[in-house]
């Protein structure tokens, strides 16, 4: 009798995109919103497969905001669209890589440049382009001006030589980049030769008459003297009469650490001010108030061997830099400020008993008010005259949607507005669940169970551990999506242990430094509240992370044999050879300490010392791109555990980093995972992936 396929829902299973990795993949991403001067315009990107079915394109389309209409599609390019703003005229700004049809024929691709699209509809036309293409850019509220970033080379006065240095190395079959300060990589890029600058570029020109040449735009460099490896940033605000910029500047602290300060330039001689600098904090995530009169940003204390960092917001004056905090004994970590429309009160997002909720804060300070309840939301749009917000709102059990909020309630959860994201239904029903740790504290957790899991048929039972640390399950996930599990017959337990954010300071104190201790041990509590339950197969368990997930399933895998598989993706396996070679080494020495000198956490939590102990098969995935868990971390655990002869397997991606960004490495990451638990937790035959 032949094997049944372990990577397909079970046989009579309801129909759902979940029972196919090709049709999960194939499901629309909703992603990004921008809303419109006069509040009558939504539009969101939207990332589907393009016409190869290889890659994820992002197109633009606008959501009826008082949700009457049904979304509809405004941009079409086989590049793709992205980071939608509107200017004041009504003009849809965004950035985009298609080719421009005024442009001479032949030569190289294109780079990301910033675009236009009238407000009355019709074709796009491009605004500016840079040689390093366009990262970023900021449109004034009020006078429409626009800022943009973009990566240029040293010593490039404009980009007409900026794009002959590039040619020359080019032609010289130069690759090499000389570094002077540390780090010299993040996530997945190699920092330098270029790097960030913020560049002017004025007024959108209009729409030149029918049969004219376009205006030409002149960028104008506002941080010539940037430098690598943080030039200007990633990240910018104008005031609303655009005479003043906020970015954050990156600055040594120490020999080869580095933290986040505010900064206020004058867009128009190009001088920089300081307006925060606390040498015991970053300050970042800055937003100018609707008048330009006030700042808002946040201020995230660095932590130390003893202490995890904590969050505030500050209220900042942008002529003086006088600052005054606003959420002072706030017990979680606010995020992503700004102003209402008359400048009185401050929204903010935080992660709060799994869930990143939104909150209203008066800009003179006070107690923070919660105002939804379940849903992770991003993305906060305030309408000009204060009338509503509009937010994307997820969850484990709905993908990212638009929706709108009062500005005044609480206790909200609204309708999603209609929208391309929307799913036809899932397969099995999300809980919350809730277990008591070693020490009495109380752990929260999801629990996903599948359709039919009953006494009579338990589910055999997946942990899913997450990132971070610092950060909670609360929602939805492509990399991590638990229903493609459900789909065919795995419950899903996604906890909250120590260190996670959202359950107050000293709940993330509790493992700062103690990653093998109540980390685990809060694991351990909530799987064993989980497979209490009459639904849930005791017999039949797994352990999967990514990142520290991965550490944490690596940790499980030396603690325990009580799992009949670990799934370990871009996981942390030696401690002191990770700290020295993550992209950001400093921020991790903070808490684990120097190994030469501290070395006691290491030799306590570092799994690698304890690899003999490992019996349980272990599937080890792992990205040669990943700079903040570097390819290192899983060639030294694969070979510890081949030569200890442990059953394990290594699914390899020469061109991911630390997530798997193409749609078919992310079909082969399940494909894999889900045979490799069909073998050891359902006790059917290994089939290896076709394409593998």
């Amino acid at each position: 009798m032949s094997q049944p396929d372990a990577t397909s829902a079970p046989t009579g299973a309801p129909s759902t995109p979940f029972a196919r990795l090709a049709d999960f993949v194939a499901l629309p991403r909703v992603a990004g919103l921008a809303l419109s001067p006069d509040g009558r315009r939504l539009v969101v990107s939207v990332q589907t497969l393009d016409a190869e079915g290889t890659r994820w394109r992002s197109a633009l389309w606008e959501v009826d905001p008082e949700g009457r209409r049904e979304a509809r599609r405004l941009t079409r390019s086989a590049p793709g669209e992205a980071s939608p703003a509107f200017a004041p005229d009504g003009s849809l700004l965004f950035t985009s890589a298609r080719p421009d049809p005024g442009a001479a024929p032949g030569g190289e691709d294109p780079k990301p440049a910033l675009w236009a699209l009238p407000p009355a509809g019709g074709e796009a036309r491009v605004l500016a382009t840079h040689p390093g293409g366009v990262g970023g850019f900021a449109v004034a509220a009020g006078s429409g001006d626009v800022v943009l970033l973009a990566e240029a080379m040293p010593g490039a006065a404009d980009p007409e030589e900026d794009a002959a240095r590039r040619k020359a190395r080019k032609e010289a079959g130069v690759t090499a980049v000389l570094h002077e300060a540390y780090p010299v990589r993040h996530w997945d890029a190699d920092l330098g030769p270029a790097t960030s600058h913020l560049f002017w570029v004025g007024q959108v020109p209009p729409e030149p008459p029918a049969g004219d040449a376009a205006e030409p735009v002149v960028l104008r460099d506002l941080t010539p003297g940037a430098a690598p490896p943080d030039g200007a940033g990633d990240a910018v605000d104008l005031s609303p009469d655009g005479r003043l910029a906020l970015r954050t500047e990156t600055v040594p602290d120490g020999p080869a650490g580095r933290r986040d300060r505010l900064v206020v330039q004058d867009t128009g001689t190009g001088e920089p001010r300081v307006l925060v600098d606390d040498p015991l904090a970053d300050v970042h995530s800055a937003r100018f108030s609707p008048d330009g009169a006030a700042v808002v940003c946040v201020r995230e204390s660095m932590s130390s061997y003893e202490e995890p960092p904590d969050y505030t917001l500050l209220h900042v004056d942008p002529a003086t830099g006088t600052a005054r905090e606003l959420t002072a004994g706030f017990d979680r970590w606010p995020s992503a400020p700004q102003f209402s429309a008359d400048g009185r009160t401050v929204y903010f997002l935080a992660d709060d008993d799994g869930r990143h909720a939104l909150f209203r804060v008066p800009a003179e300070g006070g107690e923070p008010v919660r105002m939804t309840t379940d849903g992770a939301y991003s993305d906060l749009q305030v309408a000009r005259d204060g009338s509503a917000l509009y937010a994307l709102r997820s969850a484990y059990d709905e993908p990212p949607a638009p929706v709108r909020l009062d500005p005044h309630a609480t206790g909200q959860h609204p309708a999603p507005l209609p929208n391309p994201g929307t799913l036809p239904g899932l397969p099995g029903t999300l809980h919350e669940v809730g277990a008591t740790a070693e020490d009495g504290s109380r752990v929260q957790s999801w629990l996903v169970l599948p359709e039919g899991a009953s006494a009579e048929r338990p589910a055999p039972l997946l942990l899913w551990i997450h990132g971070g640390p610092l950060m909670s399950w609360n929602s939805w996930s492509w990399r991590w999506c638990p229903w493609v599990m459900a789909a065919r017959g795995y419950a899903v337990l996604l906890p909250n242990p120590a260190l996670s954010q959202g359950f107050g300071q000293d709940f993330v104190r509790r493992g700062w430094g103690r990653w093998g201790e109540e980390p685990y041990t809060d694991l351990m509590a909530a799987v064993d509240a989980a497979v209490a339950r009459p639904d849930v197969d005791a017999t039949r368990t797994a352990a999967m992370g990514g990142s520290f997930g991965g550490y944490m399933a690596n940790w499980v895998a030396t603690r325990t044999d009580r799992f009949r598989a670990i799934v370990t993706h871009a996981s942390l396996w030696d401690m002191d050879a990770f700290t020295g070679t993550t992209d950001a080494a400093y921020y991790w020495e903070k808490e684990w300490g120097d190994p030469l000198t501290q070395p006691k956490r290491y030799e306590q939590h570092s799994p690698h010392r304890f690899a003999d102990a490992i019996r349980t098969p272990v599937l080890v995935i792992h990205g040669d791109r990943d700079y903040r868990v570097p390819i290192g971390e899983a060639l030294r655990l694969w070979y510890d555990l081949q030569k200890r002869a442990v059953p394990s397997r290594f699914l390899y991606f020469p061109d991911e980093n630390h997530w798997v960004l193409t749609p078919g490495n992310a079909a082969v990451f399940y494909e894999t995972v889900l045979a490799f638990l069909a073998e050891h937790v359902l006790g059917q035959e290994w089939r290896r992936p076709e394409l593998l």
